[in-house]
């Protein structure tokens, strides 16, 4: 398993690899970031997006929690370290595109279906449940048609997908620059057990890319 040594050793391999090899690339970077994508994303530690994307750095803005979800736009509720990241992105860094990244075995999907946190005070897994419950309208419409099995877990997992662009579309900066077509929402879901990576089309569903 890695350990903050082990990460210590990765660092000093970059440090005589990859960043010496794109040093050019660094130094531009550090006069500033100009990333034409932002894409939300689990924290989950198996869906690294500049890993699935094959990105370099500076090209992605990512931002990642539990079950890559985006809250709604409010003033009260103390959600918003994704409305702050999503604010930065859209409107001082101008992205273009924003990508919201589900994925399979989600543990925060699978604490959403089961509840298993409900009720819980904070710490000791109410943040988890204030943060998931975020699905729990999508967990309704799951359950009344797939019940709590694999089938359920996967839909809830592509619904995640489908509440985040709903709530996006929420947040005022991004319908005004959608009808102005300079900025376009997408979604996908990477399935980890076959490295599959499905793009949802303007109807909601999901195919392989």
């Amino acid at each position: 398993m890695t350990d903050f040594n082990d990460l210590i050793h990765g660092y000093q391999r970059f440090r005589t690899s990859e960043y010496r090899r794109h040093r050019d690339r660094w130094s531009e970077l550090s006069e500033g970031q100009s990333p034409r994508v932002m894409v939300i994303a689990c924290s989950d530690s198996r869906v690294d997006p500049a890993q699935i994307f094959d990105t370099v750095p500076g090209e992605i803005f990512a931002v990642r929690n539990i079950a890559n979800l985006v809250p709604p736009f409010e003033l009260g509720g103390g959600r918003h370290g994704v409305s702050a990241a999503l604010e930065f992105a859209v409107t001082q860094l101008e992205v273009g595109e924003v990508v919201v990244l589900g994925h399979g075995s989600c543990g925060g999907v699978a604490a959403a279906l089961s509840q298993r946190f409900k009720g819980a005070a904070p710490g000791a897994g109410g943040f988890i449940d204030h943060w998931v419950d975020m699905l729990d309208d999508a967990r309704e419409r799951v359950v009344s048609e797939y019940g709590t099995g694999p089938e359920a877990i996967r839909a809830l997992e592509l619904e995640t997908v489908r509440v985040s662009l709903r709530n996006l579309r929420t947040f005022p900066c991004i319908p005004e620059r959608e009808a102005a077509g300079t900025l376009k929402l997408h979604g996908a879901y990477f399935a980890i057990a076959d490295g599959v990576l499905h793009v949802m089309d303007d109807s909601g569903e999901f195919a392989p890319a």
